[in-house]
């Protein structure tokens, strides 16, 4: 959690030295050079690199092979734990309150707090500890769309969304967009968060076609003429991730998530020996993830990715 709060990953800096390099609006680029700026301070001095240090939540992917000691009831337990304590010692904004009696137990716990959220691994016996701090007030909406408006329907809504979040301040660019498509309501929106949050700057979904509007999409976003903290400029997304789920033949549900401009992940691979592994690739979309068939058949390409 500390990592995840102080460090920015690689891919997501890269991706913003690039749009600082090319961003030509005066307000948008002092705004590139001071993230930057802070980035270097928050590394040196191992503080949060923003003072909103979002909602923490978890995302766990085990091997089929892993055993728990206690079991999930003491893995969630441990998570708990370890969310009030960085909210201590990182420290972290205690940002967690009860919906109607603003109850604050000052440690980002409580219920329903932190979110875990799970997925599994046809092979291995190790555990992805996933944390991710997402902003958790704006920068997401949703809507119902209806197969009849196509490609174009997508568009405009994607754009409605980008040009509202940066009208009204309702995110932070520039951002990681997730887009979620189909599902039911609810998953349609954890496609999108997941999309946001779980994929690095870069990758691409594996359907070709997806693939080409994710890039499509980015240069749109960038193309509105908004920038950093939606001022003039043409540095909005930082890159435009899609994931789709199988939905109801009448509909075609429609989520869009802005990460935030600090895009606040890492991860730490456990393995039965007690060995720990960092990065900051949650690599959550395997094929996997992904499976259409009734049954999964393992491929050779697939335990390539795996291994």
């Amino acid at each position: 959690m500390e990592k995840a709060a102080i460090e920015i990953p690689q891919d997501y800096l890269s991706g913003l030295k690039r749009a600082a390099k090319d961003e030509d609006g005066d307000l948008s680029s002092f705004v590139l050079e001071a993230m930057l700026e802070n980035y270097e301070a928050a590394k040196q001095d191992r503080s949060a690199m923003c003072g909103d240090t979002g909602t923490p939540r978890w995302y766990v992917k085990m091997g089929n092979n892993a055993r728990i000691e206690g079991g999930p009831i003491a893995l969630e337990s441990a998570l708990r734990r370890a969310t009030a304590s960085a909210t201590k010692t990182v420290p972290l904004r205690p940002n967690r309150v009860h919906p109607l009696w603003r109850t604050d137990y000052d440690n980002n716990v409580g219920i329903g707090a932190p979110e875990i959220e799970y997925a599994f691994e046809p092979e291995g016996e190790w555990i992805d500890l996933i944390t991710v701090h997402k902003g958790g007030l704006f920068g997401t909406d949703y809507r119902m769309l209806f197969p009849s408006d196509g490609i174009e329907g997508i568009k405009r809504f994607y754009l409605d969304s980008l040009i509202a979040f940066g009208k009204r301040g309702l995110a932070c660019q520039p951002a990681i967009i997730g887009i979620g498509l189909g599902g039911s309501k609810d998953a349609c929106m954890v496609l999108g968060k997941r999309a946001a949050c779980l994929r690095i700057v870069g990758d691409q979904n594996p359907d070709p076609k997806i693939a080409n509007l994710e890039q499509e999409f980015k240069e749109l976003g960038n193309s509105i003429g908004m920038g950093a903290m939606g001022f003039v400029g043409k540095s909005m997304v930082i890159d435009c991730n899609i994931e789709v789920g199988f939905c109801h033949t009448g509909g075609m549900q429609m989520s869009v998530h802005a990460f935030c401009l600090s895009s606040r992940r890492a991860v730490a691979r456990i393995f039965p020996n007690g060995e720990v592994v960092y990065r900051t690739d949650p690599e959550w979309y395997t094929p996997y993830q992904r499976r259409e068939t009734v049954d999964w058949q393992e491929s050779p390409e697939w335990q390539s990715h795996a291994g």
